[in-house]
This record gives C-alpha cells, structure tokens and sequence, in this order.
C-alpha cells in the first residue's frame, strides 16, 4: 500500500533538504518510544524534527493500517457513508487522509490534537490536497476532555499505547457518546496492543454497541494468549524512509488491530480470516473466527471445488463466507 500521491508528494517537499543523520538521529528515538510504548507524559512529536521523522518512517505504516481497518468496516456495513469525521490524536491528519481515500463523500472533520509541531505540519500537508474541510483542536487527552460535537465516524488509531491504563476507559466510553454512527480504534499488531483493544471491546459491548470488524460476533475472544488477534499490512518504503531506517528492503509490514463499534445494525458477516492462509499442492488451511464465537482451522481441498477456489482468493483479515 502506498500514500496517496497529494499526500506523498507533500511529505517530499516538507523533507526536502533535511540532514540525513539527523532525520536518522530522530526515527531511532521515536522507533525505541514505540518499542517500549512510553507513558512518561512527554509529547513524542513536540518538535520539528521528530515530526519529520515522523513523516518520513511512521505515517505510511499508520496510513495504511487505518485505511486497512476502514476497509474492512466498509466491506462489512458498506451502506456507511460518514459525512463528518472526528480524529482524536490526529497526529498530521492520517485518518482524515485514509476516511477520504475510503468515503468520497466525506464533507467535515474535527482534529483533536495537542502537539503544535505535528498540527503544523498537518495543516502544511493538507493545504494544497483536495480534502475535506477540517477545524483542528488543541487538546491534552491525559487533561481535560474538549468540548466536541458527535460525528459520524469517530476514530483514535495509535493513541491508547500512549496513555495510562486508567485513562483509557473513561475516554472509550467518552468517545463512544461523541459517535453517531461508527467508533474505530486502531492500535500497534502487539500482544499489548490486542490486550487493550479486548478491554475496549467489553466495554463497548457493554454499552450496547454493536461490533462491525474485524470480530465476527460480540462473545468473548475465543483466542488465548499467547496466541492473540492481530493484522498486517505491506507498506512501500520511500527512498527516504530506507535511508532514515538504515534499511534496504524496499517494504515493510505493519502489524496492527483494529475494532469498529456500530450504533447501527449489521448484516452477520462471515468468518474472518485470523492468519495467512496456508497453502499446499490442492490444499489451504485458514484460521478463522466464527460468528458463533469460536476459532477454528479449516482446512480445504480441490475436491470442495468452489468453496476451494474461493479460498484460495482469500488474504489474511478477510472475510470467509462460502458461497458468496
């Protein structure tokens, strides 16, 4: 998956020049923040060349990991179309680029952002593109919440990490009053990650929301740890980036979850593809979550025909629903 060219070509012009040491200086700091998932209340984006660095090795990765959990929300209630979007910890803007890549139709969106250097460079990055018309918000989540208005689709990708563990269930059930259709979170493909989008899902479905994707029901998680629910998404690395990152491969694959939450009714969807599928000669196995709550492994010959062929189509995170 690549950024959107508007989107790309912007992030050219805002590095271009910058010192390669230390734009490489910078994405080390932010690589070990993210490793260690830091909570020691420090802005990791409050100057201008972590947001740089930022942009030049985390924004593609968390681009296409929200776009990929949009998509899958779009494939399982695809009579959604917000018409406004509320981001909170906005970052440069990455969910109101993939919620404009995903809904066309998308006329509105509020930012709720605390760093000034990351919401600068947002507002930089999104002068020229052909988006929607976007107010940014000046907020400290860890502080007082800000007054907002309820929004179609209300999203908050790569945020929980960041704050403590207390916080979080207060702002999930503050997020889910300010949402009028869909509440999509999206956190790193971690074991921690998968821990605190599960304590947010009971939640959730405790306050009667309706769960979209990628979980097939609302029972319990049938997997245990070590075992956990996770995604992938290949990612093209720019010239920059590989540079930044001292790598040679021309791609990388972020790990992400994600969970959308519906105050909508919708459709039954099918089994979700839980892992690559493995194949063999006539043969593919694939780990799935049911609609009934539980996780299995199917495993499919030529012989099926059909059902065979389609899952031979099917990816990782896909939906499974023989005879579609």
């Amino acid at each position: 998956m690549e950024l959107p060219s508007f989107l790309r070509q912007g992030i050219d012009r805002m590095l271009e020049g910058v010192p390669i040491a230390e734009l490489r200086h910078s994405a080390e700091l932010l690589s070990r923040r993210y490793r260690a998932e830091m909570r020691d209340g420090k802005l990791h984006l409050a100057d201008e060349f972590a947001v740089k660095a930022y942009l030049a090795t985390r924004l593609p990765a968390t681009y296409a990991a929200i776009r990929a959990a949009m998509g899958g929300l779009s494939e399982a209630l695809p009579e959604f179309g917000p018409k406004s979007l509320l981001d909170i910890g906005a970052g440069p803007g990455s969910a109101l680029w993939a919620a404009a890549n995903c809904w066309p139709g998308l006329e509105q969106a509020a930012l709720v952002e605390a760093s000034t250097a990351v919401r600068k460079a947002g507002e930089e990055l999104m002068s020229d593109a052909p988006l929607p018309h976007a107010q940014w918000i000046t907020a400290d989540l860890a502080g007082a919440f800000p007054t907002l208005s309820a929004a179609d689709l209300v999203t908050i990708a790569y945020v929980l990490d960041e704050l403590p563990p207390a916080a979080i269930g207060p702002l999930v059930e503050r997020l889910w009053e300010l949402t009028a259709g869909v509440l999509l979170i999206v956190e790193p493909g971690t074991p921690a990650g998968w821990g605190r989008i599960l304590e947010a899902r009971r939640q959730l479905v405790e306050l009667g929301a309706r769960l979209v994707a990628p979980c097939p029901h609302e029972a319990p998680c049938p997997l245990k740890a070590p075992d956990w629910c996770h995604f992938a998404r290949r990612v093209a690395r720019s010239r920059l980036h590989r540079l930044a990152k001292l790598g040679d491969v021309p791609w990388e694959d972020e790990k992400f979850i994600y969970l959308t939450a519906s105050r909508m009714p919708a459709a039954p969807p099918g089994a979700r593809v839980l892992a690559p599928p493995r194949s063999a000669t006539g043969r593919v196995t694939l780990k799935l979550c049911h609609s009934d709550g539980t996780a299995s492994e199917l495993a499919m010959s030529k012989r099926e025909g059909a059902v065979y062929k389609q899952a031979r189509r099917l990816d990782w995170g896909d939906i499974f629903l023989p005879g579609r």
